[in-house]
Parts: structure tokens; sequence; C-alpha cells
């Protein structure tokens, strides 16, 4: 019997999550968990349903294009594990998270590569006997230096690219490339602290709370669609190293809770929003 995870995004209509349940009855398929929520402003529907049962692919998308309104996405993705590239720089907390839950088995994913564009990191990655990959940027032109990352990136296949503190701006062309699939993991501050040493900033400031934010890269720097956020609070006893310290604890658990998300097919991109069943 196959597991399968049923999305449907599309205009909001009456009867929408009837004509689905329907149809995967039709089909004799078992739903064993339904999410479904209404964005009333923009008049759209979204629908995560898990199923089980014997799959007809192609007539039960069928099936679904004929009951749901003009406009209408649906996928069905099969549930099982995702292949990752991870992009470091030289920060290891996000990195070694990741590896170490995989490892363990709290992160069911298989890493395929890890690419840095500095060899600082090649040790502990070699330690889980995962491919590391550096590809230094410095002499090169941006868009030079990017090529060679995308040739080794399609090498590998992923289904995402996950940016463990990857510590450079990528082009448009990058992200067209691989639009929807990268994930990147950032410090709360931004915009009110952004560029060099962002924690001594905040410490500067006297701020009271700090956090990350896991999001889905887009043209825009940093300002893609939001998949997960925490916040830890600080006072005037944090140093502006133990602040970083803490921030760089919230950030790898945000990272890691934002892939569980997506790898569970939780996540909708809508607009430069995300609509997250969790």
């Amino acid at each position: 019997m196959e597991k399968k995870i049923l999305l449907t995004d599309c205009p909001d209509a009456k009867g929408l999550i009837a004509k689905i349940t329907n149809i995967c009855y039709k089909h004799q398929l078992n739903i064993t968990k339904n999410d479904e929520f209404v964005d009333r402003e923009r008049g759209r529907f979204f629908m995560r349903t898990a199923l089980e049962g014997n799959f007809n692919e192609t007539t039960l998308l069928e099936d679904l294009d004929m009951a749901l309104p003009d406009g209408a996405e649906r996928r069905l993705m099969t549930s099982g594990r995702k292949r990752l590239v991870l992009m470091v720089t030289r920060e290891p907390h996000c990195l070694g998270d990741i590896l170490m839950k995989c490892y363990a088995g709290a992160l069911d994913v298989e890493i395929a590569a890890v690419i840095g564009n500095h060899p600082d990191l090649g040790a502990l990655v070699e330690k889980f006997h995962i491919p590391f990959h550096c590809l230094p940027a410095e002499g090169l032109e941006r868009e030079r230096h990017e090529e060679q990352v995308m040739q080794l990136v399609d090498s590998y296949a992923p289904d995402y690219l996950v940016l463990a503190k990857y510590m450079r701006v990528l082009t448009p062309a990058f992200v067209d490339r691989y639009r929807g699939h990268i994930v990147n993991i950032h410090h709360s501050f931004l915009p009110a602290f952004i560029g060099a040493s962002p924690y001594r900033q905040a410490y500067d400031r006297g701020v009271k709370i700090i956090g990350a934010t896991a999001h889905f890269v887009t043209d825009d720097l940093d300002e893609g669609p939001i998949i997960e956020q925490d916040v830890i609070h600080v006072d005037h006893a944090y140093s502006a190293d133990a602040m970083a310290d803490a921030g760089r604890d919230v950030e790898k658990l945000v990272l890691t809770r934002a892939l569980q998300l997506i790898l569970q097919e939780r996540v909708f991109i809508h607009g430069n929003k995300t609509v997250v069943f969790k």
C-alpha cells in the first residue's frame, strides 16, 4: 500500500472539500489526515490530504481537474525521503545540527553533498561520509562562480537547496533556476540590523528579543516567503558574544523545523507568503 500527499491550491468555491474527498473515496483511497485553509482576502483555498491505498495517479488527477475550478493547482507527492544539497561558508552550527539530526534519524533526508565557498567545514562534513566540495569565489565574477555551483548542484539533482549560513548573495539567474526550492536561514533582526555583526548591533541597541527566520529565497534579499520563525528573550546581562551564541541556537532550531515542514509537504507558497499546516 502506497502513501502519498495530495496538495490542492485553487480559487475558493462551495463544496471543494466534499468534491476532493469524494474523488479520493471513488479511487478507494483512505484519508489519514486532512487540513484545509481559506484565504478569504484573496479567495484562495488550500488543502493537504494524506492518502494511502493503490494509486492510479493519471486518472485521479484527471478527475480532480474536472471537479476543481479554473486556475487550480494540484500535486500528488510521494511520501518518503527527500534529497538535499547544503551550501555553507564558515559557520558550523546550522550545518552541524542538520548532520547530527540526519545521522540520528530525527531528520529523514538524504544529504547528497555539501558545497562550501571556503574549506573550513570540510573536515566536519567528511566525518559523516558525505561529499564536500569547496568552490572558492575569490578572483571570479559572481556569475562565473555560480555557473560552477549550479553545474555541481545539478549533478546531484536535489529536491531542495539549503543555505546553512551560506554568506553570499545569489544572483536572480541562480534563484530562478531553483525557485521555490532554496531555503535560507537568517537572524530576525533584518532589516533593522543589516550588514556585518548583527548581534553586536543588537547588543549595542539593547534589544530584549532575538530570533531567526527560515524562508524561501527570492530575488529580494531576505524577503522571501517565511516558513518558520522563533524568538527568545535576552536582557542586559547578555554580552554581545552570549547574544550571538543564543542567536545561533535559535537559528539552527528554526532551520531544522522549517525543513521538517517542507519535507512533510506541509508548506504552500502563496505569493510572498506561505500557508503552513502543522
